[in-house]
């Protein structure tokens, strides 16, 4: 399994991007796709989750600006984030796994990227 995270940088405050996230190695169609972020001195926090039938589930505060999507005949996962603020300044995974349990540590991934770096400053 391999996952490989782009499209982070630096953006300012009330800005957008679009996080990519290319996988391979297992089939793409029949699993979850997430991503989650780790801010600077943090632990690891659920930004969202998207099944197999494009149902979706948002960690708190996410879904009024961050949309995930996936492209099953690409196999590929974005996410779509917008009106960024300082505090979204965090490295963002892309994971996989089976199902979505936001409680425990790994909310249900069994693989992660490396991550993608997202800064947003003036």
């Amino acid at each position: 399994v391999q996952l490989v995270e782009s499209g982070g940088g630096l953006v300012q405050p009330g800005g957008s991007l679009r996080l990519s996230c290319t996988a391979s190695g297992f089939m793409f169609d029949r699993y979850v796709m997430a991503w989650a972020r780790q801010a600077p001195g943090k632990g690891l926090e659920w930004v969202a989750g998207i099944y197999v039938d494009s149902s979706t589930n948002y960690g708190d505060s996410m879904k009024d600006r961050f949309t995930i999507s996936r492209d099953n005949t690409k196999n590929m996962a974005y996410l779509q984030m917008s009106n960024l603020k300082p505090e979204d300044t965090a490295v963002y995974y892309c994971g996989t796994g089976p199902t979505i349990v936001p409680m425990i540590r790994s909310f249900g991934m069994d693989y992660w990227g490396k991550g993608t770096t997202v800064t947003v400053s003036a």
